[in-house]
């Protein structure tokens, strides 16, 4: 027997964050339903419509709650992993719509569910009285119209939240939400810029369609790489991959951990990218340690922005990648906190960087 901790050390950090979005999905769903149906249940006998539910007991609750939180898990697993990789080639607002029709197929079932087990189980009426009971209220009461008009509200919103989430990076959007950067934050973090190699004779050599779609699978499994150890996304800018973790000792480890992974990923998908592309991609990175400035800025469009000494530090280590020969070069202040065995990193001496007043030592890491 697999035990749940066996479980959850055989999936990937993404693979939890999705489930465990969907088991939040699923107690939001059922709370939402649960608060407005008790809300109508206590409502006086006169202001409700002549419908089969009027009696409110625990175990009609119960049974309500059961239902929901069930089909709701099914549900919110279909919008976070089938419906999503289904349509991940769609606009945005085709991609809602066939969502949201689907899941709403869904809701309509449960609604069945709901009322068909709450005239068996609560009023204790026969299959057929049961039967004719949905019919009545689905025809001749808005009961469904208004449960059909609530769910659609529900998934659309669920729908613009987990988008929004996404586009900051998980996580980083509750701080926006509760405003951690209106006023901007001096943090400790570890920066990675991270691009392709030789991208400009690729580019030539498959012209610009294949050359953006050769691009996103690229980012595609990189970028899972790095979220897989908890690498916060702040940008991709073409080819190029920008990303944080906030200072500790394990993130220290974690950052070479990703770089590793990715390294990993491209080799595990190499005979893909060869038969789409004819080409392996790799890539060159550099790594730094230091303060940033993270704040909120934009009016109409508002993001999050990282600026300082340390981005564009970073940025000039990633650059020397090629004028020093090496693929992973990272500073002197990162390899310090880093628990590197010597034969896994050597001196490149201190390096003049572009824009730099004084000289800084680099070190490429031999891994």
């Amino acid at each position: 027997m697999i035990l749940p901790k066996q479980i959850g050390r055989q999936l990937s950090v993404i693979s939890k964050y999705r489930y465990k979005l969907v088991l939040l999905i699923a107690l939001a769903w059922t709370a939402i339903n649960l608060f407005f149906w008790i809300r109508y249940m206590d409502l006086p006998v006169e202001s409700k419509y002549d419908s089969t539910f009027q009696v409110l007991t625990p175990s009609s609750i119960w049974l309500r709650s059961c239902i929901v939180f069930s089909m709701s898990v099914g549900m919110g697993y279909l919008l976070v992993f089938r419906l999503k990789r289904m349509f991940r080639n769609y606009p945005l607002f085709a991609n809602m719509v066939l969502k949201t029709a689907i899941l709403l197929l869904a809701s309509i079932l449960m609604n069945f569910f709901i009322h068909f087990t709450y005239s068996l189980s609560v009023l204790h009426l026969t299959l057929v009285q049961a039967l004719y009971n949905f019919y009545a209220d689905s025809s001749h009461t808005p009961w469904l119209w208004e449960n059909t008009m609530s769910w659609i509200a529900i998934f659309i919103f669920t729908q613009l939240i987990i988008e929004i989430n996404e586009k900051y990076s998980p996580g980083v959007f509750m701080d926006i939400l509760l405003g951690k950067y209106i006023k901007p934050q001096i943090e400790k973090r570890i920066i990675m810029f991270l691009d392709l190699q030789d991208s400009t004779p690729i580019a030539e050599k498959l012209g610009h369609n294949s050359y953006f779609l050769f691009i996103r699978d690229f980012i595609y499994h990189v970028s899972t790489a790095l979220l897989e150890h908890d690498g916060r996304i702040y940008q991709y800018v073409g080819d190029e991959i920008v990303v944080s973790w906030m200072y500790n000792d394990k993130n220290t480890q974690k950052c070479i951990y990703a770089l590793l992974e990715a390294r990993k990923m491209l080799q595990k998908n190499a005979e893909k990218f060869k038969r789409r592309y004819g080409i392996v991609p790799e890539f060159k990175v550099g790594i730094h340690l230091g303060e940033v400035t993270v704040g909120e800025i934009g009016t109409i469009k508002r993001d999050l922005a990282m600026s300082g000494d340390t981005m564009n530090t970073t940025a000039r280590i990633r650059n020397s990648c090629n004028e020093l020969n090496h693929r992973y070069i990272i500073s002197k202040d990162l390899k310090d906190v880093i628990r590197l065995r010597r034969w896994q990193y050597k001196s490149l001496g201190s390096i003049e960087l572009k824009g730099k007043s004084n000289e800084m030592e680099l070190f490429a890491l031999v891994i």
